[in-house]
């Protein structure tokens, strides 16, 4: 095995470990994903986007190139699958 990739894949899980140890617990209510973003999303959606729904309007509207770029990933593992299914066919 190469030495120096061992160091890289230990000294990069050290950072990760060192990192996730400022991340607030698992449903804090005083984490600031929820405190600011998750309020706002609730006070502005109706005004903005003029949707009742806020998940909707969320995954539509402000995540829509994200949703739309994991919908292509999806599709193209779709297809990909069916490809390699049909090529095992014919032989």
């Amino acid at each position: 095995m190469n030495r120096s990739a061992l160091v890289a894949v230990i000294f990069i899980g050290i950072i990760l470990i060192w990192a996730a140890e400022d991340m607030p617990a698992y449903g804090d209510p005083k984490a600031p994903a929820n405190e600011y973003a998750a309020q706002m999303y609730i006070d502005r959606t109706p005004g903005d986007i003029g949707i009742d729904n806020i998940v909707t309007a969320i995954l539509a509207s402000y995540r829509g190139f994200d949703t739309l770029g994991e919908v292509v990933v999806i599709l193209t593992a779709g297809i990909s699958v069916l490809l390699l299914m049909r090529r095992g066919e014919g032989q």
